[in-house]
């Protein structure tokens, strides 16, 4: 979850606004000066911003077939492993694209709404934008931090700053536990590529080449 650089509070009578809500009202919010996030269906400033247009009935998962093309894309792009991307997916949303965090970090990569502002992600409910953003900005962390995936995976959590202060990963019982997880999820996702690769492969039974043969194996 791609949080602000600096603790932001979030009113209580915001979370419950989500709780009061129809399931097809639209939903809107403003951030103010103190990074105070505010929660409405009914705006009455015009500095709140529709955020959605209504809310998950259900959990939603995406299926490997719409997601894996997305993430192969994105990862091309941006030189990541397909299954770092995959592995923050399923510790940020548990692959559910409908996603909404307390703090208000939307989506299957969990971007909150003033990150993805800046990542010029147009609709962090759509797989595709939410993946570009969130694949962009962990290569931005990734550069920032000279390629240290655990300080990266921490800053996208707790933000930059965060690392920034403590020179490393910060002591933050939740990020701790979160880099674990990501790196967790990153080995068994790449065994498991590892193994469709190597089930994929089937090997040819060597063919009787005469003289060819011999000088191949001669030659070594």
């Amino acid at each position: 979850m791609a949080i602000s650089n600096r603790t932001t509070p979030i009113l209580f009578l915001s979370a419950m606004v989500l709780l009061a809500i129809p399931a097809q009202a639209e939903v809107y919010q403003y951030i103010d000066a103190n990074g105070t996030i505010s929660l409405t269906n009914v705006p009455n400033d015009p500095r709140y911003k529709r955020v959605m247009s209504e809310l998950p009935r259900s959990r939603s998962i995406i299926s490997d077939r719409e997601l894996d093309p997305v993430i192969a894309r994105h990862s091309r792009a941006h030189r990541l492993h397909p299954a770092l991307i995959r592995a923050v997916i399923k510790t940020e949303s548990d692959f559910d694209p409908l996603a909404v965090s307390h703090a208000g970090a939307v989506g299957l990569m969990q971007l909150m709404p003033q990150t993805a502002r800046r990542l010029d992600v147009r609709d962090s409910y759509n797989p595709d934008d939410n993946i570009g953003g969130g694949t962009k900005y962990l290569r931005q962390l990734l550069d920032r931090f000279n390629g240290n995936l655990p300080l990266a995976l921490a800053a996208y959590n707790a933000g930059e700053h965060a690392v920034e202060r403590y020179q490393g990963l910060p002591p933050i019982p939740e990020t701790r536990q979160y880099v674990v997880k990501v790196l967790g999820y990153y080995r068994t996702f790449l065994m498991n590529a590892r193994t469709a690769s190597s089930r994929a492969y089937v090997p040819q039974a060597p063919r009787s080449q005469g003289r060819g043969l011999a000088h191949s194996t001669a030659s070594r």
